[in-house]
Formats: structure tokens, sequence, C-alpha cells
């Protein structure tokens, strides 16, 4: 039993390391998404010129929007890189459990997904004259980015397949997307706006369920989703 585990996080972690080998060299899919954030936060700067108080009611939505946007363009390129090039077949063939494909790519998309968060939430901060480093802030981002990423890379392997896939995922992917972006919007804002913590931790529960609910359900349907 430990040797089959070991088996399988070797093979996990050898994909993400293939997947930032080829992005470090390429810059492809790390640029694209870090470019459409900063234009999202830069449009929405000057576009919403609001007081002190009005900015802080509005940040943690004009966040989820550049988080969610951005990574979606990471999701989708993330695996139709893999289909253009012949080595989603190859990763298909290797013998190994196919579950270790999904938590390598989930693993890489979260990476990706998180590097853009670290550059974005400074310069927002500067912009915005807000202050987003708060813990339960930053917990509440890695959550919602987890269960953001676990369904999208679920999804974004079933799209892959078709020829529409760049139309076909957002819209697999926002309505099943909705629950962990109400619930992180909701708990971001309430960080924001010093909330009383019990009303957030419902939120943040919630953000906690959906993680383990559709990390379990990527884990037991993404090997017939890849087959079909």
């Amino acid at each position: 039993m430990i040797l089959q585990w070991r088996n399988f996080l070797r093979a996990t972690f050898a994909i993400v390391r293939k997947d930032l080998a080829a992005e470090w060299r390429s810059r492809e899919l790390f640029s694209s998404m870090l470019v459409f954030s900063l234009l999202v936060i830069l449009i929405f700067n000057f576009a919403l010129e609001l007081d002190a108080e009005a900015r802080s009611n509005v940040t943690a939505g004009v966040l989820w929007v550049t988080f969610a946007f951005a990574g979606t363009l990471g999701l989708n390129r993330s695996m139709a890189v893999e289909k253009d090039r012949g080595c989603l077949d190859g990763l298909l063939l290797a013998p190994v459990d196919r579950s270790t494909i999904y938590f390598g790519k989930a693993i890489s998309n979260l990476i990706f997904m998180l590097v853009v968060e670290v550059i974005v939430l400074p310069v927002y901060s500067v912009l915005y004259n807000t202050n987003l480093f708060q813990p339960g802030l930053l917990l509440v981002i890695l959550l919602g980015s987890i269960g953001y990423v676990a369904v999208g890379t679920l999804l974004s392997a079933m799209a892959v397949q078709t020829r529409t896939r760049d139309v076909l995922l957002p819209i697999l992917l926002f309505p099943l997307a909705v629950p962990v972006l109400i619930a992180a919007v909701k708990a971001s804002g309430g960080f924001l706006q010093g909330a009383e913590f019990s009303e957030i931790l419902t939120w943040i529960n919630l953000l906690v369920v959906y993680d383990v609910i559709f990390i379990a359900i990527s884990f037991m349907f993404f090997d017939y989703i890849v087959e079909e």
C-alpha cells in the first residue's frame, strides 16, 4: 500500500515538474494569465471612480472576477497545449493510474494561478489603496483557488476533446463554479470590511466542503472522462 502511494505521488509530481519546466521555457501560459489579470485590474481602476468606502465594497468582486477569468484562460491553455502537441495521448498510455494525470495538472494549474495572484495582490493594493495582505483573506483566496482549479481541471479535460473547447469550457465551468465564487466573494468581503469571524465562517466552511467534494468527484470520474 505504501509503495502504491509512493508511485502515485512520484507520477503526480513528475507531471507537475514537466508542466513547470515546459512553462519556464515558453512562458506562454503564465504570461497570458498575468497580462490579462493586470489589464482587468487597470480597467476597473479607471472605470470605478469611487471613494474609499465604495472601493472596499467592490474589492472582493473585482478580485474574483480577475482570478476567475485568468484561471479559465490558464485551464483552457494547459490542456489544449497537451492535446495539440500530442502529449495527452502519451500521458494516457503511461503505465500509471490516470488520476495522477488529473492531480498533476491540477497542482500545476494551481501553482500558475497562485503565482498570478501573488503578483496581482500588491498591484491591486497600490492602485486601490487597500490592504489585501490579511491572513484570513489569503486563506480564502487559497481555498477558492483550489476549488476553482479542482473543477476546472476536470472540465478542461472533458472540453479539450471537442472542436469548440475554447467556448465549451466557460459554458461548463461557470455554472458549476458559482458556489465557490459566491462563497469566496462573501468571505473576502467579510474580511475586508471587518465583519465578525462567525459571519465569515459559514462561507469558509462552504469553500472547504466544495473543495473536498469536487476533488473526490474528479478522482473517481477522471478516468471515465478521458476515456470518452
